[in-house]
């Protein structure tokens, strides 16, 4: 028999659930084999006293251990984030120029900008507008129906519905968010 009200979620992701449940040795053995029944997996906890002091007194340390590095990473991070992120914007910028020259040829060109949408409504409809103000420079992209049949060599990673008139990178600043 289980005590009633005993189930808990102690934690859970996208794809899995971890509960607590309390019950009586003597129906053990029938509820895994109801779990395994319904693929549940079941696994025992033993309390030992020894155990979650152990457990107890490493979170402790981990924990002071963290306070005590957490400064001077912090401090590296503020020196260096600069330069880290000012690299990836100058390999952007790389490789803007490399992909127009790929596709728009020599001699270079072209003009570089910097989109920033007010709201998520905008960024929505920036691509139907970038793609009709920009259809002049490539006649592929005019005809949309037919871009099934043809090659694109050097957009190996692109599938032609992937294909614009025009090179667009997206920079992603909010690097918390995914």
């Amino acid at each position: 028999m289980i005590v009633p009200r005993s189930s808990k979620k102690i934690s859970e992701d996208g794809e899995f659930g971890l509960f607590t449940v309390t019950m009586f040795k003597k129906v053990m053995e029938e509820f895994k084999l109801h779990c395994r029944e319904n693929k549940f997996i079941v696994r025992e906890f033993v309390y030992d006293v020894n155990s979650l002091k152990e457990e107890s007194d490493e979170k402790g340390r981990l924990e002071i251990e963290l306070k005590r590095e957490f400064n001077p990473l912090m401090n590296w991070l503020k020196v260096n984030y600069s330069q880290a992120f000012t690299s990836w914007i100058h390999l952007k910028a790389l490789r803007v120029f490399v992909e127009s020259v790929l596709r728009y040829g020599l001699p270079v060109d072209f003009q570089a900008i910097l989109l920033k949408p007010l709201n998520k409504k905008a960024v929505k409809k920036l691509p139907s507008l970038l793609k009709t103000h920009f259809e002049y420079l490539d006649t592929k992209a005019m005809v949309d129906d037919a871009m099934d049949d043809i090659d694109l060599p050097g957009l190996a990673t692109l599938t032609p519905k992937d294909y614009q008139s025009y090179v667009l990178l997206k920079v992603n600043l909010n690097v918390l968010e995914r």
